[in-house]
């Protein structure tokens, strides 16, 4: 087993709360977790009929049925019981804790954020980062990771990424899917799929999509929407200060696993991985879901946006830090440009004229190079060093 860098939140947040919720993407290793963590709670599956029929259909007699410290595991196949275990916990004599787990996170936030409310933690456990994947496999090549994707079961057991992801699209993805929204052509929304992917790492343009997968824009939306709530993708917001520019304020959409994107990509070997056009974009995808997971790992709001004005000025990944904006640029080359730098520059030179304080460096250009150094303010980072830090 992986050593998951959430445990010590999981672990320390039971100390304060009598729930701990915790999310995530199907296959991501969240019942794994809990169990190991927790191995004297009791364990029930909401997946088995038997213990959801009991739980939907006499929701008290289930809840009284369990042992003091409990595991419920796919806690939105059974969302109302949140109202009983509100009860429970409200209770002046209460000694029993839950531990929810789920993978629909539309279903589960909207039913705890109503009933339990300053009564549990949430978490959310994305696939395995970089960094926890690198305890076992040191080894690997950008290829081997962006290839292999985060998913726990494909390291555990020497799988073949290109036919486990096969699997997981059809048996989870589309089950999720078709559990909170009414698609009638799972054609039509695979096709939307893999455009989506295509898209990875730029601006989301619903209307562009609708047009290429013969689907109307508020279909798109809903189902952009589905795979956000399944843990499927992201979006990255543009920042909003606007430097009395014009400003793009579309959001860009990334991929939380590469292996899933590479799937959805057709690529399915380290030689077509080399040479596929969109390369650049599944590395700015990789740096940037690694990023946006170690907030996740570290139980952290995220601070991330991007930014680009209308005259063609972006920065690929932003760290708000309140008093100033940090830019960073991520490149697929092995050899440092002084170009990289150029946005960054022009971004800071607006950040100044607003007068923010800047830190030293100013930014950080993250590529595939191994001559690491600052220039002009800049640090200039190897990508594999950038993600242990």
């Amino acid at each position: 087993m992986y050593k998951r860098e959430l445990s010590k939140h999981l672990i320390a947040s039971l100390k304060n709360y009598s729930v701990l919720t915790l999310l995530g993407p199907r296959q991501s290793g969240k019942t794994t977790l809990v169990r190991s963590l927790f191995p004297k709670y009791d364990y029930r599956s909401l997946e088995n009929p038997d213990e959801r029929a009991m739980a939907i259909e006499d929701p008290k007699g289930f809840l009284n049925g369990l042992s003091k410290k409990s595991i419920l595991d796919e806690f939105q196949r059974a969302p109302k019981l949140s109202s009983y275990i509100q009860g429970i916990v409200d209770d002046p004599g209460n000694d029993k804790k839950f531990i929810l787990t789920g993978s629909n996170g539309l279903m589960l936030v909207d039913s705890i954020t109503q009933t339990l409310a300053g009564r549990t933690e949430l978490f959310e456990l994305p696939p395995l980062s970089y960094r926890e994947i690198q305890q076992k496999n040191n080894n690997f090549s950008l290829n081997d990771f962006l290839l292999h994707g985060g998913y726990p079961k494909i390291y555990k057991d020497n799988l073949s990424p290109t036919k486990w992801l096969r699997s997981y699209f059809q048996l989870y993805v589309e089950k999720d899917i078709r559990q909170i929204t009414n698609i009638k052509n799972m054609d039509s929304f695979e096709r939307f799929v893999r455009l989506a992917a295509g898209r990875a790492g730029q601006l989301l343009n619903s209307s562009a999509i609708s047009n290429e997968a013969g689907v109307t824009t508020p279909t798109i939306q809903q189902w952009i929407s589905a795979l956000k709530s399944t843990y499927i993708c992201f979006t990255l917001k543009p920042h909003f200060r606007n430097f009395n520019k014009r400003i793009v304020k579309s959001a860009k959409l990334y991929f939380y696993d590469t292996g899933l994107l590479c799937y959805l990509l057709g690529i399915n070997s380290k030689e077509q991985l080399d040479i596929h056009p969109l390369r650049g974009n599944i590395f700015e995808n990789f740096i940037v879901s690694e990023v946006y997971k170690n907030k996740m790992n570290t139980s952290l709001d995220h601070n991330l946006y991007y930014w680009r004005d209308q005259k063609g000025h972006e920065i690929d990944l932003i760290e708000d830090h309140s008093s100033y904006l940090f830019p960073m640029e991520i490149k697929l080359s092995q050899t440092f440009n002084s170009s990289f730098i150029k946005n960054l520059n022009y971004f800071n030179k607006l950040q100044q004229e607003n007068k923010a304080h800047l830190p030293d460096p100013q930014g950080k250009v993250i590529f595939c190079g191994d001559k690491e150094n600052i220039f002009k303010g800049i640090e200039i980072k190897n990508w594999k060093n950038f993600l242990l830090k």
